[in-house]
């Protein structure tokens, strides 16, 4: 992954300005995105810890970031209730995915890059074309708000978690809801 010639952002308070809410590495493991109560996404260098670009868009919280498998992307989850696609190189703003009724708290890229999974409190999993923004399906059964969601390895299923203490398991393809684990 090159992120062409990106010259580090360098003032004053360069670290985020609240609380961090969400990490995660790039796939080749050389950079961190963070997403904070600041409203803003980061992107820093792991081996000099050099912030390498901000990403300034949301309107809220943003407690959820994720990259796509090639390194190309960042997703970002809001308070706002948009989820943003951000290119990694030039710190643009690809696209606002709109349709969620509250908080997104989760982001999940689909192996292949073609989708992005949200789950948000209004107790909902959306999924969308990550090329289009457009809205492919929405997975409803969660009592209470939607805390995390995942991609099964193979892209078949994706599964939640929610704040009413049940794990989801979905099929991506139908919207199917297939098992409910609780416990």
């Amino acid at each position: 992954m090159t992120y062409g010639e990106a010259k580090p952002e360098i003032y004053v308070q360069m670290g985020h300005k609240d609380s961090v809410k969400s990490i995660a590495f790039s796939p080749d493991g050389k950079y961190i995105a963070s997403g904070s109560s600041d409203e803003k996404v980061k992107l820093w260098e792991v081996s000099t810890g050099i912030l390498v670009r901000t990403f300034e868009g949301h309107k809220d919280e943003v407690h959820s970031v994720c990259f796509s498998l090639d390194g190309n992307y960042i997703a970002s989850g809001s308070g706002d209730k948009t989820i943003k696609l951000w290119e990694v190189s030039t710190g643009e703003l690809v696209r606002t995915f709109v349709g969620h009724e509250d908080r997104v708290e989760s982001v999940a890229f689909s192996p292949d890059g073609k989708y992005i999974a949200s789950g948000s409190w209004d107790r909902t999993i959306k999924l969308w074309e990550a090329s289009t923004g457009k809205l492919v399906r929405t997975f409803e059964g969660h009592k209470y708000g939607v805390n995390s969601v995942c991609f099964s390895p193979d892209g078949k299923y994706i599964a939640s978690g929610s704040k009413d203490r049940t794990i989801k398991l979905w099929e991506v393809s139908t919207g199917k809801l297939v098992r409910t684990f609780e416990g």
